[in-house]
């Protein structure tokens, strides 16, 4: 049984209805959207984010969900899908998950209507049964996410990121969402305002540590056993990067921001780069805040009584640092 399978077990049942209710949300009269929201179904991922929102549910809700809980997990999977078809248009990324992207499929202009058509289903699902403290939840999340792409476009063209602006990028890129998962599940089932920002807070050290962990997998060895050094071809500033950046001489300095400015297509070059960031504790550096983020995450969860609930958030906390891929 894969890893994700387990984490469902506690909330298989919903997990199953919300599959129904999801696929029930996306449709349309027109038969074009309907084709490619059927596609786009048919080769969903692992769903931690709406595992996120029924565990969290059901660890406040005396094991119990609602029909909020239901709506939540679907507006989080709503707008999660709006921003991966957005963003492979924005990336001009043809895969997603080993399928072809739908901008692949249908081209950029059908793309972008179709996300924007998502984002849209999401938020009127809050609005037509009177969800506003869910709807304010995930608004919220849309603007940081928003905000953290287009900061990161500013910063990378000057290759001027830090560890704090670094760390602001990835909470509003990715921490944002999987805290808004949290606070979805918590707010679903009417938990007080200090609960809600407490598993607001559980979902975003968890997404800090998510986001590290794929920065660590660009320094790791390939299926063909070779460093894969995406980021650098790609000109983004990661955590291991970062770090040695501030740490070596000026004059290795110098040479690792022409390697990644001006050198970053260079497979000799992005492999040295990988070498130095190793060689100078970037990656030991990176794995000891991402564990750092684990722990605090975990503090946030051990208020709560334990239980099957509790078990299964901090195994997928524990998932989401040592996951392969």
């Amino acid at each position: 049984m894969k890893i994700t399978e387990q984490l469902k077990q506690p909330i298989a049942s919903e997990m199953e209805l919300f599959e129904e209710k999801f696929s029930a949300s996306m449709h349309s009269k027109v038969a074009l959207l309907n084709r490619i929201t059927y596609y786009i179904v048919n080769r969903k991922g692992k769903q931690m984010r709406p595992m996120f929102v029924f565990l969290t549910a059901k660890l406040l809700g005396q094991n119990t969900v609602n029909e909020r809980s239901y709506r939540a997990a679907s507006v989080i999977e709503l707008i999660h899908t709006a921003t991966l078809v957005h963003d492979d248009v924005v990336d001009e990324s043809y895969e997603r998950r080993g399928f072809f992207s739908i901008n692949a499929l249908w081209k950029n202009k059908i793309a972008v209507l179709v996300g924007d058509y998502l984002l849209s289903k999401g938020l009127l699902l809050c609005i037509d049964h009177k969800d506003f403290d869910l709807l304010e939840i995930i608004s919220v999340a849309v603007r940081e996410m928003s905000q953290g792409e287009l900061l990161q476009i500013e910063k990378t063209r000057h290759l001027d990121i830090d560890e704090p602006v670094y760390k602001e990028i990835i909470r509003q890129k990715t921490a944002t969402l999987i805290a808004s998962c949290c606070a979805l599940g918590a707010a679903s089932v009417h938990a007080t305002e200090s609960t809600v920002e407490q598993m607001r807070k559980f979902g975003e050290y968890i997404g800090m540590a998510f986001q590290i962990k794929d920065d660590l997998f660009d320094y790791s060895e390939s299926k063909i056993g070779k460093p894969t050094g995406i980021d650098i071809r790609e000109k983004k500033m990661t955590l291991p990067l970062i770090h040695v950046l501030n740490s070596v001489s000026d004059r290795e300095k110098k040479w690792l921001l022409q390697s990644i400015r001006h050198h970053n297509k260079d497979k000799k070059r992005v492999k040295a780069v990988i070498a130095l960031v190793k060689e100078r504790g970037g990656l030991t550096y990176a794995q000891k805040q991402m564990h750092a983020y684990k722990d605090m995450a975990l503090e946030q969860l051990h208020v709560f009584p334990k239980n099957e609930f509790r078990d299964a958030l901090e195994a997928m906390v524990r998932y989401v640092i040592e996951r392969k891929k």
